[in-house]
């Protein structure tokens, strides 16, 4: 749960009226367990928030800010539409614990009894993962300019792996949040190109603004096989200061049998060309399964011009669900939601993934609406990418060919 104090939305709604009875909620008894189960993972020393919820003194003073913020539903961040598609991890608060935030602050905030306080969640610090046991970095030490632009950057580094690994947890941690966009760790193995074209199987992780670390469920794993390499693509973005980076990679191999392998496809669509000034450019991309796989995320991705973004799947039989719709597109955040159950899609079956793009003076953020856009790296030029995560048998039959 990330606090930014610039552009608050000042909600109308819960506003307690003078004299009205309001609940005597207290922080140890009733708004540490919302705190430190939702918003700790983030807003702890080391990650990506930019201050600490940790303790009452943390969090007092921004009460007020935290409420707005809750109220308006923008924090915890979570983009997508509740009417489509269940997600295990949905950020959500519910209404009760809005209430129970909102009452609290319009009580003046109170601390109570530190003894009904709840003991705040164990965090490997450094981590969201737990602790790795391995880590690789880039290899090198790269300077990153105080200004300019940075192509991108491929860092390719052997893991020394004398026998196939199982990767069950991966996080990536840039070395300087400030001037580092995003990092993807793809795997090349033996005897094959670098793995960062193609359907996108080889993805083992990644980084960017609001993106979790890859955590697989309990007999899912990422398979990398002995004597791989990893690439790391970066995508730095200089901020007024030079320094060196480092970025890395920890891993958390799996400890237990595993049973299904886990590998990341992508819909995407090289070829748009957005007019300059259109408020609602429309692309599309898809991808179809050669063999039955379960779907368990969905990670859509554009850029600064990004609106909307929607997942369908049509069916052999002619049937079609949508399974993600994000209304409101924020480039700032971005979120990976996965499945609560997995999705069956047997052979035959097909994502379809639907963008639109505001590439117009409406558009806030939009580098420069007078400009034509077309794919490219940097934020300032679109992509449109419908990146999901499946999973087939760990031992494949002999006649099934992985996707």
């Amino acid at each position: 749960m990330k606090l930014c104090l610039t552009g608050f939305v000042f909600a109308s709604a819960a506003i307690v009226a003078p004299g009205a009875h309001v609940s005597k909620a207290t922080f140890s008894k009733d708004v540490a367990p919302i705190v430190f189960q939702r918003c700790a993972g983030c807003h702890r020393p080391g990650e990506v928030a930019p201050m600490p919820l940790n303790t009452y003194k943390e969090v007092r003073p921004w009460a007020k800010a935290i409420k707005e913020r809750v109220v308006a539903r923008t924090m915890p961040p979570w983009l997508a539409d509740p009417e489509h598609g269940s997600f295990r991890n949905d950020r959500r608060l519910s209404q009760s614990e809005i209430d129970t935030i909102v009452n609290w602050v319009a009580a003046g905030a109170p601390e109570g009894d530190p003894r009904e306080l709840p003991a705040l969640p164990e965090f490997e610090r450094g981590w969201q993962i737990g602790k790795p046991d391995m880590i690789v970095d880039i290899g090198e030490d790269f300077d990153v300019p105080a200004g300019g632009v940075v192509p991108y950057k491929y860092f390719r580094v052997a893991t020394n792996f004398t026998e196939d690994k199982w990767i069950e947890a991966a996080e990536v941690r840039p070395g300087n949040r400030g001037a580092v966009h995003h990092v993807i760790v793809f795997v090349s193995e033996p005897g094959k190109p670098a793995g960062i074209g193609g359907e996108g199987g080889s993805l083992l992780a990644g980084y960017a603004p609001g993106e979790p670390p890859l955590r697989l469920q309990p007999g899912t794993a990422k398979l990398v096989k002995a004597g791989s390499q990893f690439t790391f693509q970066v995508h730095y973005t200089p901020n007024g200061t030079s320094y060196k980076d480092r970025s890395y990679v920890g891993l958390r191999f799996a400890k237990g049998p595993v049973q299904n392998r886990a590998l990341t496809g992508r819909a995407l669509n090289f070829g748009f060309r957005i007019p300059a000034g259109d408020p609602n450019y429309e692309v599309k991309s898809s991808w179809t399964a050669q063999n039955e796989v379960r779907l368990v995320g969905l990670m859509p991705h554009m850029h600064l011009r990004g609106k909307d973004f929607k997942y369908t799947v049509s069916y052999p039989d002619c049937r079609q669900e949508v399974i993600l719709s994000v209304p409101k597109y924020n480039f700032n955040w971005q979120l990976t939601y996965e499945m609560k159950d997995p999705l069956v899609l047997p052979k035959g079956a097909r994502i379809d993934c639907l963008a639109h793009f505001d590439n117009s003076r409406n558009n806030p953020y939009n580098p420069d609406p007078a400009k034509e856009v077309r794919w490219g790296d940097q934020t300032w030029e679109e992509m449109m990418i419908g990146w999901f995560t499946y999973v087939v048998p760990a031992q494949p039959k002999a006649d099934a060919a992985l996707e």
